[in-house]
């Protein structure tokens, strides 16, 4: 901030650049309602030299001021802050000896954690909610005040709220202690909030109750976390619960077992059985990025498991996920099993004498690694602890990096469109806190990243702080056919792991040079990709995708002969189909495979096999038609094909 213009008058600039005089401590508030009263109706909050304060703050020096509402990016993370004031104290209104501790902003809405004997019940959760719409009717006004530390510790702690005394004894000494008060309820925040309780307004909802370990230390006493979501307005609360509707049927556990795809059990934790159509599903999609990476020059090398940790040492890799890797001992020797390829890759490349004319040398590999998560994280094919990369390493000069970046981005873009991903994300992300390398090397690296990625001319958005510990990365985020954002590919610039593991070649004056090595993956895990593919399709996949393709089913036991031949023709034209020869009804066949999501029902009966043709109903479509069996299985044939 400037300098005041003199000791009674502040200059506000405006958004649109016109400027106003005030008295020195109006407040921002005053300054909504001076511009005029709709906009001081609407206001919310305040930005003050890009600071986001309450309205009640005063402006003690020239500023330039935004009167924050509904319609801005910022009011979000406000009304759900507030929400999470708010269901605290509906909590303490209904059980007044509960104690609240910490509710902050989460993606999609807001928690408050609570200390409680009793557990809460699902009934409790209604009434919270409605206790939550009685202070927000209230229009209850909140109101901010500084605190002297011991002053706050004493309060907090007469009243019972010993969390709340724990969190201020702990906060730096420098910290200034600001209370919010709205009726009879006070908490402990930074702020800043609404100016009262009915500007939460009633697009919110409670979720679900679960539970929560203080300042998320198993040690520490479990506390129960109360989850809700709001939204500016009630269309967007509506589209938000649509959408949890949406991820629940397309919930990729369920499909993958009505489907027959897979399971996951306590005596495998983290890991896939895959069943024959799940399986099947893997094998098509694996088979079908190996031609692509055949078609983009790569070549396929497989390296081993086990790793003795010396190895790990050395690449940085141990400091960095050791507390991730499964480890074994034998002869006295640390081994552990890979959490990723890239060392190995590392080490095929060091074997033989390479020259600048090898380069650039795209070493791939659908490579099997292990990472020791935490069983409360795991989540379906989402999240393991066994899966397979679809990963590869690029070894080449650094003049090599742009037109290798925009070979990569296209042809991930490519496969991506093939599986019905056309919304894609990128994300350049820098040097994170915790790294290998010099700031010297980071700054090559980032600035080779960021020219190379310039030069394919896709927009992008920065993401600070997010690159892999050895250097810069591009993430790939894909956006499901419910609006939800994937991250799966990633691009990363490395000049540090050749460096520490000795990877050299030879360049054109003789002289040995340490390669560029580019990590990268597309699918990022099959294991994962697979689940996102699930659920995007929600598990209607494409012909070419789908685990059977076909199904031929008889309407009466004296066809079966002729539906024999049918799925022999579809089966020799590549198909994968299948038989359905059951004493049932043809409606609860059609019923039960469409269930199963098969794509094309052929029904056959007396009249097709005297005809010789099929009657062809598409997954999805309500309408049969009747064809020649040739043109059946030229059409189907059609409908399967891979994308080139």
């Amino acid at each position: 901030m400037s300098e005041a213009v003199n000791q009674n008058n502040v200059a506000i600039t405006l958004p649109d650049g016109t400027v106003r005089h005030f008295v020195t401590g109006v407040t921002a508030g005053e300054v909504a309602a001076d511009i005029g009263p709709g906009l001081a109706k609407a206001a919310l909050a305040a930005r003050i030299d890009d600071k986001l304060v309450d309205l009640s703050t005063r402006i003690e020096f020239n500023a330039a001021v935004s009167i924050v509402t509904v319609k801005d990016d910022e009011a979000l993370e406000l009304l759900r802050h507030d929400a999470a004031h708010v269901l605290a104290e509906a909590a303490k209104e209904l059980w007044p000896d509960i104690q609240v501790t910490i509710g902050p902003v989460i993606e999609n809405g807001f928690y408050y954690d609570f200390g409680r004997a009793d557990p809460f019940t699902p009934n409790d959760l209604v009434n919270m909610e409605q206790r939550m719409r009685e202070i927000v009717s209230r229009d209850e006004e909140i109101t901010r005040e500084v605190w002297n530390r011991e002053y706050a510790i004493e309060f907090f702690t007469s009243i019972g709220e010993q969390y709340k005394a724990e969190i201020v004894r702990d906060l730096p000494e420098s910290e200034v202690i600001t209370i919010y008060k709205q009726g009879e309820f006070v908490d402990l925040c930074r702020g800043p909030h609404l100016p009262s309780t009915g500007k939460l307004g009633s697009n919110f909802k409670l979720m679900k109750i679960a539970g929560a370990y203080w300042r998320g230390e198993s040690r520490n006493e479990m506390l129960q976390r109360v989850y809700g979501t709001a939204w500016a307005t009630e269309k967007e609360l509506k589209q938000y619960l649509h959408r949890l509707d949406e991820a629940e049927r397309r919930d990729h556990r369920r499909l993958g077992r009505e489907m027959d795809l897979f399971h996951i059990q306590e005596e495998a934790t983290g890991s896939v059985f895959w069943h024959v159509k799940g399986w099947t599903l893997y094998r098509v999609i694996e088979s079908y990025m190996r031609r692509r990476l055949e078609g983009a020059s790569y070549v396929e090398v497989r390296t081993p498991q086990l790793f003795d940790r010396v190895l790990w040492e050395k690449s940085g890799h141990w400091e960095k996920f050791g507390e991730h890797m499964f480890t074994s001992e034998s002869e006295e020797r640390v081994l552990a099993l890979k959490p990723m390829n890239c060392p190995g890759h590392v080490q095929i490349f060091r074997q033989g004498l390479k020259s600048y004319r090898d380069l650039p040398l795209r070493m791939a590999e659908f490579g099997c690694c292990h990472r020791n998560e935490p069983s409360g994280a795991l989540h379906g094919l989402m999240r393991v602890r066994a899966f397979v990369q679809d990963d590869a390493h690029i070894f080449c000069t650094e003049d090599q990096v742009n037109q290798e970046t925009a070979e990569f981005c296209e042809l991930l873009m490519s496969i991506y469109r093939d599986f019905g991903f056309t919304d894609v994300i990128v994300k350049f992300c820098d040097r994170p806190e915790m790294r290998a390398g010099d700031d010297v090397v980071w700054d090559r690296a980032e600035r080779s990243l960021k020219d190379a990625l310039d030069q394919t001319g896709l927009d992008y958005v920065a993401n600070p702080g997010e690159g892999a510990f050895y250097g810069p990365k591009l993430d790939f985020v894909l956006r499901d056919a419910i609006g939800r954002d994937w991250q799966c590919g990633t691009w990363q610039v490395d000049f540090v792991l050749p460096e520490r593991l000795d990877a050299s070649y030879v360049g054109a004056d003789g002289v040995k040079r340490r390669p560029v090595m580019l990590h990268r993956a597309i699918l990022g895990s099959f294991e994962r990709f697979i689940g996102i593919l699930i659920e995007h399709y929600a598990g209607r996949f494409p012909v070419w995708l789908a685990p059977i393709q076909a199904v031929v089913a008889t309407i009466t036991n004296e066809s079966d002969s002729y539906a024999l031949r049918v799925n022999e023709a579809l089966q020799e034209a590549g198909l994968r189909s299948e038989i359905d020869l059951r004493n049932e009804t043809i409606n609860y066949k059609v019923r039960e495979h469409t269930y199963a999501k098969i794509p094309m029902i052929l029904v056959v009966g007396a009249r097709e096999a005297e005809q010789g043709t099929v009657s062809l109903r598409w997954l999805g479509g309500k309408k049969q038609e009747v064809l020649a069996l040739d043109q059946a299985v030229a059409n189907l044939s059609d409908a399967a094909a891979v994308p080139a």
